[in-house]
């Protein structure tokens, strides 16, 4: 039986939108029969060429995406996960400024339109997990549905061990919205991603994962280029192929 967990991070720039023709036809390059089990942009509108095809989940990436027509499109969805906050320790944003905002709209939104939440997804750093810390100490009477997490490494082991700390401080599902490999070594990329992929399949308590990113182009310098799972030219990546379609992946030969 297949495990759906993989989560597509499909950068909005695929889309097609003014000024930018995108690559929205490399979404039919997906297999939505397999592991993938959602789409995510880093956005709160739906990707038009998903199609129905997986489920959406719409992103409260930072506090602008609280007001206006994005705050429209999240309270109005039809999807029944959202996420709040993509790395609210490195953005500016504090526990209590985060907390305020889970009180007043995320919270109603789970209580009045039942959708899941997912926590603020943090870096994996001191910084980001003292943050996480206070946070959930502050919203302690109306906890998150799953706990939001995000892993840029080299070192497999490290991450799972990374994993299982954070499964047993906090009860709650977990999402890793963003993981990937920083290692310049295209065998050492694949390792990484195999070995991971694989774990969180098999484990119960890891709900959903996206490795990063779909992309045509490098986000910055710091995620490895062999990670990427686009090229510029909106074909699939062989990494993107095996998460895609092989469950498990095979590690290399």
């Amino acid at each position: 039986m297949v495990v759906k967990k993989r989560c597509l991070l499909w950068d909005w720039t695929n889309s097609s939108g003014p000024g930018n023709p995108g690559v929205p036809w490399a979404m039919d390059q997906c297999n939505f029969n397999g592991p993938i089990s959602s789409v995510s942009n880093w956005n709160t509108w739906v990707p038009p060429e998903l199609r129905g095809r997986a489920p959406y989940r719409p992103m409260v990436h930072l506090q602008a995406q609280l007001s206006g027509q994005d705050w429209n499109n999240v309270w109005n969805s039809d999807q029944p996960i959202v996420q709040y906050f993509n790395e609210p320790d490195k953005n500016g944003i504090s526990p209590q400024t985060a907390a305020d905002a889970w009180y007043r709209q995320m919270v109603p939104l789970r209580e009045q339109r039942g959708k899941k939440l997912v926590g603020p997804a943090i870096s994996s750093d001191e910084n980001g997990k003292n943050w996480l810390a206070d946070f959930m100490r502050r919203i302690h009477d109306q906890p998150p549905d799953f706990l939001g997490l995000h892993y840029y490494g080299t070192d497999g082991n490290a991450c799972i061990q990374y994993l299982k700390e954070m499964h047993s401080k906090y009860p709650q599902p977990i999402v890793v919205s963003e993981i990937a490999s920083i290692d310049r070594n295209v065998g050492s990329v694949y390792n990484f991603t195999v070995q991971l992929a694989n774990f969180m399949d098999e484990t119960d308590w890891i709900f959903e994962y996206g490795f990063f990113g779909c992309m045509r182009n490098l986000a910055d310098g710091f995620v490895s280029p062999d990670a990427q799972l686009m090229r510029p030219d909106g074909s699939f990546t062989d990494l993107m192929q095996k998460l895609q379609w092989d469950q498990p992946i095979a590690p290399p030969s």
